[in-house]
C-alpha cells in the first residue's frame, strides 16, 4: 500500500507560531490484514471527517501516525501554549470520537474503553541535536 519513497523522507510544515510537539507510540494487534484495514482507515479518502475536524478544533496543528511492523508512532505539533489534558478531555466529548476510538480498537492493543489518550503513550525525548554541544 505504501508507494513513499521511505529515504526521501517527509515535508515537514511550517506554522508560522511558536510550536512543540508530542510524541506517542502504540502497538497495534500483529496481524497483516488488520494493520492493513487500520492503514485503509487512516488514508485522506476513508478517514471519518468528523474525526480530523474534532482534532482541528482542540487546536493541534498537525498529527502524523508512522508504522512500523506493528508498532505505531504518532507525532502531534501544537501551538506553544496548547494544554494537553484540557485538548485531550474535550476531543474524547466531541462528535463521533468515542465510536471511532470504539471502532479502532481492534486493531490495538488496549484495553475495551480506552480514550486515546489511554491508547497512545506519551514518549520522553532523549536526544535533540539543537541542544547538543
Amino acid at each position: 500500500m505504501t508507494t513513499h519513497n521511505l529515504k526521501q523522507g517527509y515535508p515537514a510544515k511550517q506554522f508560522g507560531q511558536p510550536t512543540k510537539r508530542y510524541c506517542q507510540q502504540l502497538d497495534l494487534v500483529d496481524d497483516a490484514a488488520l494493520i492493513e484495514q487500520y492503514k485503509y482507515w487512516h488514508a485522506p479518502a476513508n478517514n471519518w471527517a468528523e474525526i480530523a475536524a474534532g482534532i482541528r478544533s482542540v487546536g493541534i496543528l498537525e498529527m502524523e501516525i508512522y508504522l512500523h511492523k506493528n508498532h505505531a508512532f504518532m507525532i502531534v505539533e501544537v501551538p506553544a501554549d496548547f494544554d494537553w489534558d484540557s485538548a485531550f478531555a474535550k476531543l474524547a466529548t466531541l462528535d463521533r470520537q468515542e465510536e471511532w476510538e470504539a471502532f479502532v480498537a481492534k486493531f490495538q492493543c488496549s484495553k475495551p474503553g480506552a480514550t486515546s489518550d489511554e491508547k497512545w503513550q506519551l514518549m520522553a525525548r532523549i536526544y535533540a541535536l539543537t541542544e547538543c554541544k
